[in-house]
């Protein structure tokens, strides 16, 4: 790297948001950020560092502790998502079309996967790393808001139309989908609802969050084969004592499975299993069955 592409702390302070003082905090208390040194000991970052601080504010705004940070990044360079050939290109494709705002190319190109490839793996090999590689470009585009909205408005109609479609098939107990996410739209939650569909599943979807007494009462009333809880940043002790009463399978977790699961291993329950993935979610189901 050429000398004038290193950054003084003032500089990465700058693009990233963050000031001086947490960044050194981070680098003395928790190892978060090693930085480079001037014979005279000043810090200097290069593109790698500014990458590395909005990986680890990704985390802290999904609701993790700076303390969990360090293992939470470590996890996630351990099992970095891989496309080769064909689904790199179709991925790339998919991208190229948000970026575009080509919804009808958004639908063509998932219409002919969807002919091709069955509902898992496409759910494993294209679309759960089109999410994450669509979650990474719009953390450092400078407005995504456009693309996310066209994205997810086409994304909601398209999925929520196969599982509505699927469920007047399919007979016996749903599944009962939840959020605890008081974001408005969850691509994975949704994701997780057609691949369960589409494997012969039905399904019950409440896409906003409600108490711990009204999850109560949704699994009297439709008395689900199995719970399926995405978590949200926070983990209310009314929702867990809440959960304990149900003597359902219960299935707890999401993007930020890895934040809450110290805390729910210290309340083990027979019937309760982690998942961080809607292929997740399936294989556990199925070996319920």
């Amino acid at each position: 790297m050429r000398c004038d592409a290193w950054l003084p702390i003032g500089e990465l302070a700058k693009r990233t948001g963050v000031n001086p003082i947490t960044l050194r905090a981070w680098e003395r208390r928790y190892g978060l950020l090693v930085p480079e040194r001037t014979p005279k000991g000043h810090r200097l970052y290069n593109e790698s560092h500014v990458t590395r601080v909005e990986d680890i504010l990704h985390w802290l705004e999904r609701g993790a502790s700076v303390g969990q940070v360090r293992e939470l990044l470590e996890r996630q360079a351990d099992t970095p998502p891989v496309l080769q050939g064909d689904w790199h290109d179709r991925c790339q494709r998919l991208i190229d079309a948000v970026a575009n705002l080509a919804q009808r190319s958004l639908d063509q190109q998932l219409n002919q996967a969807m002919a091709l490839y069955p509902a898992m793996t496409l759910c494993e090999q294209l679309l759960v790393p089109l999410l994450e590689r669509l979650e990474q470009r719009w953390r450092i585009h400078v407005d995504p808001r456009l693309e996310q909205s066209l994205f997810q408005t086409w994304l909601r109609s398209k999925l929520g139309a196969r599982v509505y479609h699927d469920n007047q098939s399919l007979e016996g107990p749903p599944v009962l989908l939840a959020s605890d996410n008081e974001q408005p739209f969850d691509e994975h939650l949704w994701l997780c609802a057609w691949l369960l569909s589409s494997s012969g599943l039905a399904v019950e979807v409440l896409e906003r969050p409600v108490s711990g007494k009204q999850l109560q009462q949704a699994v009297a009333r439709l008395q689900p084969r199995a719970l399926v809880l995405y978590l949200g940043p926070r983990l209310e002790a009314e929702k867990l004592a809440a959960l304990q009463e149900l003597d359902i399978p219960q299935l707890l977790g999401g993007k930020t499975a890895s934040i809450h699961e110290a805390r729910l291993s210290t309340q083990p329950m027979a019937h309760r299993h982690l998942f961080d993935t809607p292929t997740g979610v399936l294989r556990l189901l199925q070996q319920s069955r």
